[in-house]
């Protein structure tokens, strides 16, 4: 028992420092690389790293603990507005407002959490989409809070003046938004190798089994919702810096199911599958609109081409690489080290899940 102990201990260790290195290398790589680009792909990677931080909360809700979720547009909005209320008429530090962001989209979050943890399968799903539909409307009846549909502008974040007066202000909110990406990632990874992590993943697979082994399945259902919707509220509070206004036409049903389709294509209960997905869901749109100028379709068609080009995705990601790309590069690792003789006789076979402690060494 005390030899079993010491290998967690050790495990923890090792893990901890491995993310906060692995962190600290993407970290510098990005940072690096927005010095190198221009002011429109500042704006990309910024945007990547947003959506990034959103997909990876709903896929710790969705692939680890099996929860699915159609209203993470509607969480995004309420970390969105909160930013916006706070600098309406107050200049705040960066850090306070995603603080306050993470913390006012946590506390709903419970909320809904706790309603989430008595639906099954279609009924929360169903339950989750109509808060996507519902929620944005809030703006439009209270228009003197929310500003109704043209929103609530919000300042642009300004460099410090430490890095002189002719900084870029689009590469100063790519750095924040990937320290917060990179914050983010770090204490899911960790909180994923710990027992919350193990709890999440046995109530995804058996819920009655997990029961029985002790875990208090409805609390762990809740503490997923919670920690999933902070992610939101932050990923929420980065794209209102982003955007410069917070609306409600930006976080409609479309927004919601983007998110799903963008861990579906990345990755499911994969943190590395966020990332992938995050990138699909920036450049695709580019990509469309520009298919759209180039075949000269209708506005009708232009306007509806992202969601088809969407749905295509999604049905031949299902059908060509049902684990995600993720899934599908691990599988490719996996057969490529059989192959060169680096998996020893007996070893896992398929898709490893390097976010699951299982597939530790």
């Amino acid at each position: 028992m005390v030899a079993v102990h010491s290998r967690l201990d050790r495990l923890a260790s090792r893990t901890l420092g491995g993310h906060l290195l692995l962190a600290l290398g993407a970290a510098v790589l990005l940072l690096l690389l927005s010095t190198q680009i221009g002011a429109y792909d500042n704006y990309n990677l910024t945007a990547v790293a947003i959506f990034a931080v959103a997909a990876a909360g709903l896929n710790l809700l969705t692939g680890l603990n099996g929860q699915l979720s159609l209203g993470h547009g509607a969480l995004m909005a309420i970390g969105a507005y909160t930013a916006s209320l706070l600098l309406k008429d107050h200049e705040l530090p960066v850090v306070l407002v995603l603080l306050l962001s993470v913390l006012s989209t946590g506390l709903i979050g419970i909320v809904f959490g706790y309603a989430a943890a008595r639906l099954r399968g279609p009924y929360l799903a169903g339950a989750t989409l109509t808060l996507a539909v519902a929620l944005p409307q809030v703006a439009t009846r209270y228009k003197s809070i929310f500003g109704g549909e043209s929103g609530l502008t919000v300042p642009p974040t300004t460099p410090p003046a430490w890095l002189g007066p002719d900084f870029p202000p689009e590469r100063w909110l790519a750095w924040i938004a990937v320290a917060a990406a990179v914050v983010t990632f770090v204490l899911l990874a960790n909180l994923l190798r710990s027992s919350a992590g193990r709890a999440f993943r046995a109530v995804r697979d058996n819920e009655a089994a997990a029961a029985l082994a002790g875990i208090d399945v409805a609390r762990t259902q809740v503490l997923a919702f919670v920690i999933s919707a902070a992610c939101a509220g932050l990923a929420g509070a980065l794209f209102a810096y982003w955007s410069g206004v917070t609306a409600p036409a930006g976080f409609g049903v479309t927004l919601s199911l983007q998110l799903v389709t963008a861990i579906v294509i990345g990755g499911l209960g994969s943190l590395a599958g966020a990332v992938w997905g995050s990138l699909v869901l920036v450049f695709v749109p580019s990509l469309t609109s520009g298919m759209a100028s180039t075949l000269n379709v209708p506005s009708a068609i232009a306007n509806n081409l992202p969601l088809a080009i969407y749905g295509g995705i999604l049905v031949i990601a299902m059908l060509v690489a049902p684990h995600g790309i993720q899934g599908t590069l691990t599988r490719i690792l996996t057969i490529g080290r059989a192959r060169w003789g680096h998996t020893p006789a007996g070893g896992q076979k398929g898709v490893v899940d390097w976010d699951d402690p299982a597939s530790d060494p």
